[in-house]
């Protein structure tokens, strides 16, 4: 006979997991179930499904590894030879679980395939002693869905980070884009409804999910994504031209000349058409400003852009600037570091950022950045610090920016430095610190209310 859910698997352990002495004093998991169902930290970012979310649980995973946690990630299985298991640093290991066909199945498809998901979840779990993992955290609001019942039968807490939230996309939708269906937003609402904390990258995102979805003011913290500080870095004092113009020959970019790049998924709601458009924008008006431009887009179709994955480059010449516009294929980190070293400007016209870790890794890099002024990325981009931040998605706007960021390359550098320094206020060790704490709360308000149900069973066997 199975016990309760999230009663019997953690009633013999729930005095074990406290450490030190006070009030004050947090629980420290030992191990975290990690779930992100429809795209695994092994693939590349910039397409398909891929992107800062992989970035971060990857990342994340790797610190809290060398804290001592150790961090099991579940993902969806999309190739039939991949291997059940595989470590992706020392203390973190993703398993695949098969859950539906390998190939050819959209994340609007996964709803049907959580079940199977799930079972694969607590298979893993059931092979193991009782009190195996100390808390759960989902990223997006399809791992929620599984958390939330990983959560209630092995009784542990369960911490969601959306990544992205539905009514803030639609209510933020790009031309031409899909809205996110009801579905997911009922989805979404139940995960909030269930999560015993939610994670929210930015102040915006935790009034999103107050004002939005209903969530207590004390469920929602806030914790910064970070940057990998090491491998994002910006060239040493006066050498940046000559790193520039060897960083564009590494890209196979024309080495002189202004550089502007574009940097993720080519869809819709990251908006890459505004940037073409601006070009073309300023390009009529004053053909002098565009002269020796280039315009770097990095990525591959993902989303609603799958149904015109040559869209963007028919735009280009619809326009009448391919001539400027080289498209490059998706970059492993160490390369993307170079390219964002390349560009005097990273343009983020996203129409809905939940932070923007792509704007964070250029800035790193010495880059100024020129972002949409939506979600995170108000956030992620200091205005008139690091970069700026263009209020809408008009071409004729972002032309003007543009021009003004171009025609100054003295305030082009000032951004620059100040960019290095803003990015320096953000690393991926100050998230893990904050994550800790919200694990630690988590599990503390969780054995509490374990030894709550015990006393109350005791009671009434007594009785």
């Amino acid at each position: 006979m199975f016990p309760p859910l999230g009663y019997g698997r953690r009633e013999y352990t729930v005095a074990e997991r406290s450490v030190g002495q006070g009030a004050d004093t947090l629980p420290v998991p030992r191990r975290v179930a990690t779930l992100s169902v429809h795209t695994s930290p092994l693939h590349q970012p910039g397409t398909g499904d891929a992107g800062g979310l992989n970035v971060y649980v990857a990342e994340v995973s790797r610190r809290l590894a060398a804290r001592g946690v150790e961090v099991e990630v579940f993902t969806r299985a999309t190739a039939s030879g991949v291997p059940p298991v595989v470590e992706l640093a020392p203390g973190v290991r993703v398993r695949h679980v098969v859950a539906g066909p390998f190939e050819g199945l959209a994340k609007e498809d996964l709803p049907a395939q959580l079940c199977a998901f799930a079972t694969g979840v607590l298979r893993a779990e059931a092979g193991r002693p009782p009190g195996w993992y100390d808390a759960v955290h989902s990223h997006y609001w399809l791992s929620g869905q599984v958390g939330w019942l990983a959560r209630d039968r092995w009784g542990v807490p369960l911490v969601h980070t959306a990544h992205t939230l539905a009514k803030v996309k639609n209510a933020q939708l790009a031309a031409g884009d899909r809205p996110e269906p009801l579905a997911r937003l009922i989805g979404e609402e139940q995960v909030v409804g269930e999560a015993d904390r939610l994670v929210a990258n930015t102040a915006a995102e935790a009034a999103a999910l107050v004002d939005g979805y209903g969530a207590a003011a004390d469920q929602v913290a806030v914790v910064a994504p970070g940057v990998d500080l090491d491998r994002f870095r910006p060239p040493s004092v006066g050498c940046a031209q000559t790193v520039r113009r060897r960083s564009r020959r590494e890209c196979g970019l024309p080495p002189d000349g202004p550089l502007v790049a574009f940097v993720g998924r080519i869809q819709p709601l990251k908006g890459p058409e505004v940037l073409l458009r601006a070009v073309a924008a300023l390009a009529r008006r004053d053909p002098a400003a565009v002269a020796g431009l280039t315009v770097a887009v990095v990525g591959g179709p993902s989303g609603s852009g799958l149904d015109r994955p040559a869209g963007l480059i028919e735009l280009a010449h619809r326009l009448g600037i391919a001539d400027h516009v080289h498209f490059l294929a998706p970059l492993p980190p160490p390369r993307l570091a170079v390219l964002y070293r390349a560009a005097d400007v990273v343009a983020v016209p996203s129409y809905s950022e939940s932070f923007g870790l792509v704007a964070l890794e250029a800035q790193a890099c010495g880059t100024p950045v020129l972002a949409a002024a939506v979600g995170g990325l108000v956030t992620a981009v200091r205005d008139g610090v690091s970069g700026a931040l263009v209020e809408g998605h008009d071409p004729q706007r972002w032309a003007a920016a543009l021009a003004r960021l171009l025609g100054d390359p003295a305030r082009l550098a000032a951004l620059g430095a100040g960019a290095a320094a803003h990015a320096e206020r953000f690393s991926w060790d100050r998230t893990v610190d904050s994550l800790l704490t919200v694990y630690g709360e988590a599990m503390r308000r969780n054995q509490h209310r374990l030894r709550a149900r015990l006393a109350a069973t005791a009671g009434r066997a007594a009785w």
